[in-house]
């Protein structure tokens, strides 16, 4: 499997109306460090509605540049409606960030 077909997999076990950061799934692909390989894949997702791609949000919880998933607050506006809260614009990672016992879930599904 090829690299970006692992991130759109490990993507695509983030559970509705929680989030990841591009760390998070990059090191369930195999190398931390390859986040912002996480979000040029990201990027070029051939299919939002196959692989939810706005439940990825940087390490402070703030939501992809204005051109994403078609203009300013899609993908903020997309993550509310899943019921994920905002607090001073980035999402309340306390809250909504996927935990351990999460990420180990998603790892084990990966495999």
């Amino acid at each position: 499997m090829e690299l970006a077909e692992k991130i759109y997999a490990a993507v695509r076990l983030i559970p509705r109306g929680k989030v990841a950061t591009y760390s998070q799934i990059a090191a369930l692909v195999g190398n931390r460090n390859l986040r912002r390989y996480v979000g040029n894949a990201l990027h070029k997702n051939p299919s939002n509605t196959v692989t939810p791609c706005h439940r990825v949000v940087n390490a402070s919880g703030f939501c992809s540049g204005s051109f994403a998933f078609g203009g300013p607050g899609v993908q903020q506006k997309k993550l509310k409606a899943e019921g994920v809260l905002f607090v001073n614009g980035h999402v309340d990672m306390e809250r909504f960030l996927i935990s351990e016992d999460d990420f180990e879930i998603m790892r084990a599904d990966l495999v």
